[in-house]
């Protein structure tokens, strides 16, 4: 597989999570440079390993992941966005509100983020193209494209206003069912 091709995959792959980061910075509003270590990090290490475990998995249990890939990421993408609006309707804005770089939030969006590239690894498994370059390669570009995102969505919050958690919310339940109807 060529380099370009690589780098294809591997901004592809990185769309999800630069859109989750730009709707995770403007939920946040104000981003610490440690919450956006967390985030890229995350994603990025997600984004490398599920390659790993794909190609690990191999032809053992390809058509199982790949009809319920696009469920799984559905599902927490959905549950993760919804949250999201719930807490922008419930809670005035002076409450703090849940921070999408830690615990289970920060989970479930790496894994939602990064469920594609798990189908991608059982792809080069099929292809027998060795795995561990394109994962690198993979977990390198999503981290960067996390840290862009969520210093865009930093700066859309500030300039939209405080119910931007709503929109971030929304814009992941988009994302959800993009996902879902246009699988990889």
């Amino acid at each position: 597989m060529g380099f370009t091709s690589l780098l294809g995959i591997a901004l592809g792959l990185g769309v999800d999570a630069f859109s989750v980061a730009v709707a995770s910075g403007m939920a946040l509003g104000k981003v610490s440079p440690r919450q956006a270590f967390r985030l890229s990090f995350h994603f990025g290490l997600f984004q490398f390993g599920m390659p790993l475990l794909g190609w690990l998995l191999g032809s053992l249990v390809a058509g199982r992941i790949e009809g319920m890939a696009g469920w799984v990421a559905f599902g927490l993408l959905s549950l993760v966005g919804g949250k999201m609006v719930w807490e922008s309707l419930r809670s005035d804005d002076t409450q703090l509100r849940d921070d999408p770089t830690r615990g289970a939030s920060l989970v479930m969006l790496s894994m939602a983020t990064s469920i594609d590239a798990l189908a991608v690894g059982l792809s080069l498994a099929f292809l027998r193209v060795p795995v561990l370059f394109p994962s690198l390669m993979i977990g390198v570009v999503a981290a960067a494209m996390t840290g862009l995102g969520l210093q865009l969505g930093k700066r859309a919050g500030h300039l939209l206003g405080s119910r931007m958690e709503m929109v971030g919310g929304l814009v992941l339940i988009l994302i959800a069912f993009k996902v879902l109807l246009d699988p990889i």
